[in-house]
């Protein structure tokens, strides 16, 4: 029976007089791929820091894994993303003194464990990059770089990938690529991903889209293309306020 890798409930988020999410309600089944779209300001960003522990809710509740986050202090809270969340941004955010190999084994190095050689380049060869493993950052194109912050991502095991627009700073063809891999990794070994993104295509991928506007669910897709990603977008930011 398929369990929720993420929920969410009644999740508000104020900053200020500001409310960027406006008692938001969903689940993310466990071996899905949900991309979520919104116009400008419509609490995209937002819905994934809270959902990933990254910030708390005003009020409502986000589970991981089946544990609840709203009640865990500071460094359980650490300890939990460390270890079950992992994190793919547009920005790679990989160490430029550090090889491939050493970037991906990072999370291990900091959580304070053994780190097997062959684990670290299981996962580089996860994303096709078995032959890159003792390159820099700086030896590497924008594509390859995503595709080691993807592993290193991946190298916990984590019960959900998040990603905020992680093809955003690539071309289309290796956009396209990464999220190529992002797909197999669902179909074949039961990822959980949540993706943040603007791109129609990008959300193409997905089994599922969900619409933020205003801080609010504004109704999903489920397997659809890109044009009719698209023209719901359009719909929306079209929308009177």
């Amino acid at each position: 029976m398929t369990h929720d890798a993420v929920r969410l409930d009644s999740v508000t988020r104020r900053y200020g007089s500001l409310t960027a999410l406006d008692g938001v309600s969903l689940s993310f089944p466990a071996g899905s791929f949900t991309a979520v779209m919104g116009p400008s300001g419509s609490g995209k960003s937002t819905l994934l820091q809270c959902a990933a522990g990254l910030d708390r809710p005003t009020s409502g509740s986000v589970a991981v894994g089946g544990t609840e986050l709203t009640g865990l202090g500071e460094r359980r809270l650490t300890l939990l993303r460390r270890e079950r969340v992992g994190f793919v941004f547009q920005a790679f955010n990989l160490l430029p003194s550090l090889t491939a190999e050493q970037n991906v084994a990072l999370p291990l190095r900091l959580a304070g464990r053994r780190v097997p050689t062959a684990l670290v380049r299981q996962a580089l060869a996860q994303v096709g990059l078995a032959d890159r493993a003792r390159h820099r950052p700086a030896q590497l194109s924008g594509g390859q770089q995503q595709r080691v912050a993807l592993a290193r991502a991946l190298i916990t095991r984590p019960d959900v990938l998040f990603g905020d627009e992680p093809t955003g700073a690539l071309d289309t063809r290796t956009g396209r690529e990464v999220l190529g891999l992002l797909r197999g990794m669902v179909d074949r070994e039961g990822q959980t991903v949540v993706m943040v993104t603007h791109d129609p295509v990008a959300a193409a991928y997905a089994d599922r889209v969900i619409f933020l506007v205003d801080g609010r669910v504004s109704g999903e897709l489920t397997g659809a293309d890109a044009d009719s990603i698209a023209t719901r977008m359009t719909r929306l930011e079209a929308a009177p306020c």
